[in-house]
């Protein structure tokens, strides 16, 4: 997506030199899931057999409620992907090969090194985290990319990468990192008895298929309505609404996890813990990195939170697909974006600091279209 088309993105209020905010939806979206945790929860103790109800019907062993939630809260986002930026791909070698690096391999084995540092003696949150660490970045990080005034272009291309290479190679590092790493430092009895296929079968369904969605949505649609009606009013109203798909499974994930988030309620910040110091540490390093490769600012910074941001959505798909929704690995997954808005948010008045240091002469960027939350351009 690029970075002067407006996007079905987070509101700028404002313009100028000071660092854009986000709307007042996009802003509090830690409040709004926190509300849909309290609501399930309220809604399973009114409603004991729930779970009964809810596993009635099934699609791959998750119950037809919570797979039609976790497919529809991925569509709207991988509808959003600039699929057609993949070819400027070859001609930024070095960037995008830096790129890979970070996501594909740094990313994953931070996480990991994290997961297990924070949680020795909690095996499903540990796997959770995992599976979150492998999940990379899609549509989500051009918002941060664009408040922090990166390459939208770059962003776009990295997103794209992102999402393509997840259907490759997602399943092969939850095997390697879930049933194989462990047994290499004699933690046999922590790996989890899981099959690639397993896993595999999990991506292509809650990944798979939103990807396939979304990609066909963009390509018929665009071309046959033109750029300014996909971006401007049909992502506009189909955008916002992959949120209420988040907050649907959430809502049914909690009305089964009540008794036990009321028990443990400290829980929630051991799993936050580690996922505060990797978003830290991905995005500092890769920052130092890009600047010591001869970046530009507008490169460094789309690097940078491409580098740092998650698929939260499929990592809580596939801890649900592949663990089940009252799992500790589902609820790891949801404490993700609990966490991912204030923490990428600092980042980017970090990045636009930084950026005054260490890229004088980026210093007087100007600043990307204003957009509302829905993707329309603010007059």
């Amino acid at each position: 997506m690029q970075a002067h088309a407006p996007q079905a993105a987070p509101a700028i209020a404002g313009e100028g030199a000071g660092p854009p905010t986000l709307s007042l939806i996009d802003r509090f979206l830690p409040v709004w899931i926190f509300a849909a945790m309290g609501l399930g929860i309220l809604l399973g103790q009114i409603v004991p057999d729930l779970g009964e109800r809810i596993d009635a019907v099934q699609v791959a062993g998750v119950s037809l409620p919570i797979a039609l939630g976790l497919l529809w809260m991925m569509y709207p986002v991988l509808a959003r992907v600039s699929y057609e930026s993949l070819g400027r791909f070859q001609s930024q070698g070095k960037l995008f090969a830096t790129s890979m690096v970070f996501n594909w391999v740094i990313g994953p084995l931070l996480m990991f090194g994290l997961a297990w540092l924070f949680l020795p003696d909690q095996p499903e949150y540990r796997n959770g985290l995992i599976l979150i660490g492998i999940a990379r970045c899609i549509a989500m990080v051009l918002i941060w990319n664009m408040l922090a005034r990166g390459d939208g272009d770059t962003a776009a291309v990295l997103v794209a990468v992102n999402s393509v290479f997840q259907i490759l190679m997602y399943s092969v590092f939850g095997w390697l990192l879930l049933t194989v790493v462990p047994g290499w430092f004699g933690a046999e009895s922590s790996a989890v008895d899981i099959s690639i296929w397993t896993i595999a079968r999990n991506v292509l369904i809650f990944l798979g298929i939103p990807l396939v969605a979304g990609f066909l949505t963009r390509r018929i649609l665009r071309p046959r309505k033109g750029a300014d009606w996909y971006d401007n009013r049909f992502m506009p109203r189909l955008g916002p609404t992959a949120l209420l798909g988040l907050l649907y499974t959430i809502v049914i994930m909690f009305s089964l996890q009540g008794d036990r988030i009321i028990e443990l309620p400290l829980d929630v910040l051991r799993i936050a813990a580690p996922l505060l110091v990797y978003f830290v540490i991905m995005f500092g390093l890769a920052f130092v990195v890009s600047h010591r490769l001869g970046f530009d600012y507008p490169q460094t910074a789309a690097l940078s939170f491409t580098a740092a941001g998650n698929n939260f959505e499929l990592a809580i798909a596939v801890a649900v697909g592949v663990f089940g929704i009252t799992s500790g690995e589902a609820l790891a997954g949801v404490v993700g974006p609990l966490i991912e808005v204030p923490a990428l948010i600092a980042l980017v008045y970090l990045s636009l600091w930084l950026r005054d240091r260490l890229f004088p002469a980026d210093a007087g960027t100007e600043p990307v279209i204003p957009v509302t939350s829905a993707g329309r351009r603010l007059t």
